[in-house]
């Protein structure tokens, strides 16, 4: 449905979808009135909040309307306080199509785009039919590349075959929850309740009364790292790094060639054992949103939720490919102040990219292109001042990775300081004179 200056609405659906847990909960208020005699004239207040609700929603997609203006997406929403956004598509970090599970059941998705800044500002069409998605998402990112209203090069973009990279098996996904941070915690959870209810029945009933608000949550975190993971699939294509994934609510994102603030890899101890992995991208405009649910707040994406270090190696090539091959190790008296970490703390770089290793139990390393680069901090605690030793952090757009060189001798602080901000001035100003991809 659209108007002759070009404004759109989304679907009639969407105060339905967009209410969620609301729509579900005045379901479960009608029906049982329905199943006992199907008349539903004497639920009055039960009627009187679906009434109110279904206004409202109504409203609501009466007066929110978009249109893309030129080499911007418009948006205007709002019945008291009239709000006109304006969201220019060069400064698009990312586009997501979100199907939850009761859009799935309608047929309808929710587009979003991920600007950059430090605001992490979204624009979110929610909700527009399925069929309607995909051909608006390729236009989307073509304004975004600076391509023109091409219709014909659109088509043939939104045909293009992309290339799939990696798809995690369901079983390994299951293996590496079971025994992550989360998993441990849920599986000593449940160990206990059974061995208390084994030893004393009466004391299990208490414990699980008291404590089920904890032992909700952590079985809500199992079960949404696992909803959010199943069958991530990783593919190349011609509009960038492109992911799906999701279980009960469906999630495709693309990633936009150089979009990519930061990358971490992080092997748990058990992990390591097995040769396992988890790499994940730090992108601008990831932070939290207003009306987005938990599962779109993290602030990282995980690319390759579980893998071996060869195939994490084979993303990391895709992804920095100029990143650095050799780390170099701390001074030894490192080991009067970090013991446990020693043996972890390495960092090198290449002329456009840094990259730092540290940790004590899990080992997590971090790649960032130096033309990203924000800022560079110089920092000396006291027990460093005493062994001589200081620290350079990495600043970034994003805020989920936070790469340091860390206890360095105090001389190549100061030298790796020096160097990185040339090399990350240099970096920027070639990102600058290169031709819009």
């Amino acid at each position: 449905m659209s108007d002759a200056d070009g404004w759109r609405r989304v679907h009639p659906l969407s105060p339905i979808v967009r209410g969620g847990r609301a729509t579900i909960a005045i379901a479960v208020l009608l029906l049982p009135t329905m199943l006992r005699g199907g008349d539903i004239s004497g639920s009055y207040v039960q009627l009187a909040i679906a009434g109110v609700l279904t206004a409202l929603g109504f409203a609501s997609w009466l007066v929110t309307r978009w249109r893309i203006d030129s080499d911007d997406l418009q948006i205007e929403t709002g019945l008291l306080r009239r709000q006109s956004l304006r969201f220019p598509l060069s400064q698009v970090q990312a586009v997501d199509i979100v199907r939850p599970g009761l859009a799935r059941i309608f047929r309808v998705a929710e587009l979003r785009l991920r600007m950059g800044g430090a605001s992490g500002s979204t624009a979110r069409l929610a909700y527009l039919p399925e069929r309607e998605v995909e051909p608006l998402r390729v236009r989307l990112l073509a304004l975004a590349r600076g391509a023109k209203h091409d219709e014909e090069a659109l088509a043939a973009e939104a045909s293009a075959e992309e290339h799939v990279l990696t798809t995690v098996p369901t079983g390994r996904l299951v293996a590496s929850i079971l025994i992550s941070d989360v998993g441990l915690i849920a599986e000593a959870v449940i160990a206990g309740l059974i061995v208390t209810a084994l030893l004393a029945p009466t004391a299990a009933a208490g414990v699980v009364s008291g404590g089920a608000v904890w032992i909700l949550t952590v079985l809500t975190l199992v079960w949404r790292r696992f909803n959010q993971e199943y069958r991530l699939t990783l593919a190349e294509g011609p509009d960038g790094l492109r992911l799906r994934s999701g279980l009960v609510a469906l999630t495709a994102e693309t990633i936009r060639p150089g979009r990519v603030q930061a990358v971490r890899m992080v092997e748990p101890l058990i992990w390591r054992l097995l040769g396992w992995c988890r790499l994940e991208v730090d992108l601008a405009g990831r932070q939290r949103s207003k009306g987005e649910g938990e599962a779109q707040r993290r602030s990282l994406r995980a690319v390759l939720p579980v893998g071996s270090r060869v195939l994490a190696g084979e993303l990391l090539d895709r992804i920095v490919p100029d990143r650095p091959r050799e780390q170099t190790r701390p001074p030894r008296r490192v080991l009067w102040k970090s013991p446990l970490r020693y043996r972890m703390i390495a960092w090198g770089r290449t002329e456009t990219c840094v990259a730092t290793t540290s940790g004590r139990l899990r080992r997590v390393t971090c790649w960032v292109p130096l033309q990203k680069v924000q800022s560079l901090r110089r920092v000396q605690g006291p027990v460093q001042r005493r062994l001589r030793l200081a620290s350079v952090h990495v600043d970034t757009a994003g805020r989920g990775v936070h790469a340091m060189l860390r206890d360095r001798d105090a001389a190549e602080a100061d030298r790796a300081l020096v160097q990185l901000t040339e090399l990350a001035r240099a970096a920027r100003r070639g990102s600058a004179a290169a031709p819009a991809a």
